[in-house]
C-alpha cells in the first residue's frame, strides 16, 4: 500500500545543515538584504552577470559532481524534486509523489505540458533514460541509487522507483544538482560522456544555452516556454570567466560582475567587501555542498601504504593553523569525513594530534631515517585547482611536512589535467580537495571509501583505492537501517575506523560565501544557493 507524500509535509524529515562548516544551529548572516524573501514585487528583465571558476569542463552535471559544472548545469537542466532549506523536498519536474509503507516504493507523478528546448515534449521515458545513465556514469548515482532493482513507466507522466530494501536518504536526492534529468531523444544511442549536448544543453529549465565562448563567457537566454509561468524574471544570464581572485575583487567592487558563490574573492577581502554599501556576503545555499577539506593519499604509493608513515604526516600538521592562517577562521578544524552540523558527526579528538616529536619518532620506525641532507623521502602533491584555497593549503603541508623531513613538491595543473591524473592516471602521491557530505553520509562520504568505489576514471570517488570490508559492510547497513539510533552507532563506527586507518587526512570544514550586488534578489532561495535555477533571480538596478 502506498501512502501519499503531500508537498506541502513530506514524510520523510529532512536533516538541517545550516552553517554546516560551523556547525551552528542557525546560518549566519552576514548581511541582511533584499535578497532575503522579500516583499517586494520581482522586476522583469535585465543581465545577471555571474562569475563560475574555474571554467567548467562540461555545461551538464550527468558524469561529474564539479562545483563549476553544477552552478551553470542547473540554469537549463532540471530535476524531479527542489528542497527547501531543511532539505524538505517540494515539486519540480514531479508535482507529487508517494512512497510505499515498506520504503520501496517510490512513484513520481510528473508534470504535464513540460517541453524540452527543442519543442520535444517531456515523459515518464526521459526520466527512466535518466536515472540508468546516471547510475552507470555519475559518481555518486552508483551509491544513491544501489537498491534499485527496477525503473518502471506504465504511463507518460508516471516513474515508479523499486528498491531491494529501504534506502532512507533517497527522497533528498532528486534535486537537479544531484539527479539531472537530460532528454532521451537527444542522449539514447550515443556515448553519455561525449555526447555534443553536453556542452550545448538543451533541457527544461528556465534558461536556454545560447553560446558558450571559451576562456570567456558563456551566454542563457530566458526560456519564453518555461512550464512555471511568468519566470524567469531575467532576460539573460552571463556567466563569466574570471580566473584572477584579486580581479574578482575589483570586478565586484567595479559593479561588472553581480553574484558568484564558493567565497569567490580573497578572503583578506572579505573585511572590505562587507563594508561596500553595494555589496553583501551570504552564508546560505551551501546545505548540499558543505563539506571537508582533505589529505587524499594514494595508498598504491609503498611509502605511503606505511599506515606509520600516513600517522606521521597526520602527526606533522597543525588544523588551527590552518584554520586561522589559510581560511582566515572561516573554517572548524576536524579529523571526521562528516561536518559537525550532521546529526551524524561523531566529535571525538583527533587520534594522531599535533606533535612534531611523534612525527619524527613515527618516521623513524617506520625505516625513513634522516639523510645527509636532512630529508627522509620526496613527494608531489596536487592541489585540486578549484579556488584558491587548495594551493594555500599545499603550500602549508609542504612546510609543514619539510620540518619533519619529507620533502614536497608542489604541482599545478588546470582541472581537466587534475582530474585525468589522480582518478585515471592514478600519477600522484597525494592530493588536497575538498568533498561535501551532500543530503546524507551514505551518498556524500560513502563515495570516497567504499571498495566498489575504487572507479578509475570517475572523479570525486574513492580516489585513495582504499579497501576495508568492514567499512563496506558498516555503509551497507546504514544505507538501508530507518532507526535514526542506529544510524548514529553505525556512522560513529566508520568515522572511529577511518579515523583510524587514514586513508585520508581530514583537515576542516570551511565556511563557504556568496558575495552579491544588493541589486541582486532572490539568489539564494534553497540548499542548492547559486547552483539552483535561479527562475526566482531577479535585479533591481
Amino acid at each position: 500500500m502506498l501512502a501519499l507524500i503531500s508537498q506541502a509535509a513530506p514524510r520523510r524529515r529532512g536533516t538541517s545543515l545550516l552553517l554546516s562548516a560551523l556547525g551552528l544551529g542557525t546560518a549566519l548572516l552576514i548581511s541582511l538584504s533584499s535578497s532575503y524573501a522579500s516583499a517586494q514585487t520581482p522586476v522583469r528583465g535585465g543581465t545577471l552577470n555571474f562569475v563560475v571558476t574555474p571554467e567548467p569542463t562540461a555545461l551538464v552535471d550527468l558524469a561529474t559532481t564539479a562545483t563549476n559544472v553544477l552552478k551553470v548545469s542547473a540554469k537549463v537542466v532540471e530535476g524531479l524534486l527542489e528542497y527547501d532549506f531543511s532539505l524538505q523536498p517540494k515539486p519540480s519536474l514531479a508535482t507529487s509523489w508517494d512512497i510505499s509503507d515498506d520504503s520501496r516504493k517510490y512513484v513520481f507523478h510528473l508534470r504535464h505540458g513540460v517541453k524540452w528546448h527543442d519543442g520535444q515534449p517531456f515523459t515518464s521515458a526521459d526520466v527512466a533514460y535518466s536515472l540508468h545513465t546516471l547510475r552507470q556514469v555519475h559518481p555518486r548515482a552508483k551509491t544513491t541509487f544501489a537498491n534499485v532493482t527496477a525503473i518502471t513507466t506504465p504511463d507518460p507522466y508516471t516513474v515508479v522507483i523499486t528498491l531491494s530494501k529501504p534506502a532512507p536518504y533517497l527522497i533528498k536526492a532528486f534535486s537537479s544538482s544531484e539527479t539531472p534529468i537530460v532528454p532521451r531523444h537527444l542522449y539514447e544511442g550515443s556515448d553519455p560522456l561525449t555526447n555534443p549536448a553536453n556542452n550545448a544543453p538543451i533541457g527544461t529549465g528556465p534558461f536556454r544555452f545560447v553560446k558558450w565562448v571559451r576562456g570567456s563567457y558563456i551566454e542563457y537566454a530566458r526560456n519564453d516556454d518555461y512550464w512555471d509561468k511568468g519566470k524567469p524574471f531575467l532576460d539573460k544570464i552571463v556567466v563569466k570567466i574570471i580566473t584572477d581572485p584579486a580581479a574578482r575583487t575589483v570586478a565586484f567592487e567595479d559593479g561588472s560582475i553581480d553574484l558568484s558563490g564558493d567565497t569567490p574573492v580573497p578572503l583578506s577581502d572579505l573585511a572590505r567587501l562587507k563594508n561596500s554599501p553595494k555589496l553583501a556576503l551570504d552564508s546560505r545555499g551551501y546545505e548540499f555542498q558543505a563539506g571537508v577539506t582533505r589529505i587524499e593519499f594514494n595508498l598504491d604509493n609503498p611509502v605511503l601504504k606505511n599506515l606509520q608513515v600516513r600517522q606521521a604526516i597526520a602527526s606533522a600538521i597543525d588544523r588551527e593553523v590552518i584554520r586561522k592562517v589559510i581560511f582566515y577562521g572561516y573554517a572548524t578544524p576536524l579529523a571526521s569525513p562528516i561536518i559537525p552540523s550532521s546529526p551524524y558527526y561523531d566529535p571525538a579528538p583527533a587520534p594522531y594530534p599535533y606533535d612534531v616529536e611523534r612525527a619524527n619518532a613515527l618516521l623513524d620506525a617506520a625505516g625513513f631515517p634522516r639523510k645527509a641532507d636532512g630529508t627522509r623521502f620526496a613527494l608531489r602533491v596536487d592541489p585540486l585547482p578549484i579556488g584558491e584555497l587548495p594551493a594555500r593549503t599545499a603550500a602549508y603541508v609542504k612546510s609543514a611536512l619539510a620540518r619533519v623531513g619529507i620533502a614536497v613538491t608542489v604541482r599545478s595543473q588546470d582541472l581537466p589535467a587534475y582530474l585525468k591524473r589522480i582518478y585515471t592516471d592514478r600519477d600522484f602521491d597525494f592530493s588536497i580537495n575538498g568533498m561535501s557530505n551532500l543530503f546524507d553520509p551514505v551518498v556524500g562520504v560513502a563515495r570516497l571509501y567504499t571498495t566498489g568505489n575504487f572507479r578509475r576514471g570517475v572523479p570525486f570517488t574513492n580516489g585513495s583505492h582504499y579497501s576495508n570490508p568492514q567499512i563496506d559492510r558498516l555503509f551497507a547497513q546504514a544505507a538501508e537501517e530507518t532507526d535514526e539510533a542506529k544510524r548514529k552507532q553505525l556512522f560513529s563506527q566508520i568515522q572511529q575506523i577511518l579515523e583510524r586507518d587514514l586513508p585520508d587526512l581530514n583537515l576542516v570544514a570551511p565556511r563557504y560565501l556568496t558575495v552579491y550586488s544588493r541589486a541582486v534578489h532572490n539568489h539564494t532561495t534553497g540548499p542548492d544557493g547559486v547552483s539552483a535555477s535561479f527562475a526566482d533571480v531577479w535585479l533591481q538596478r
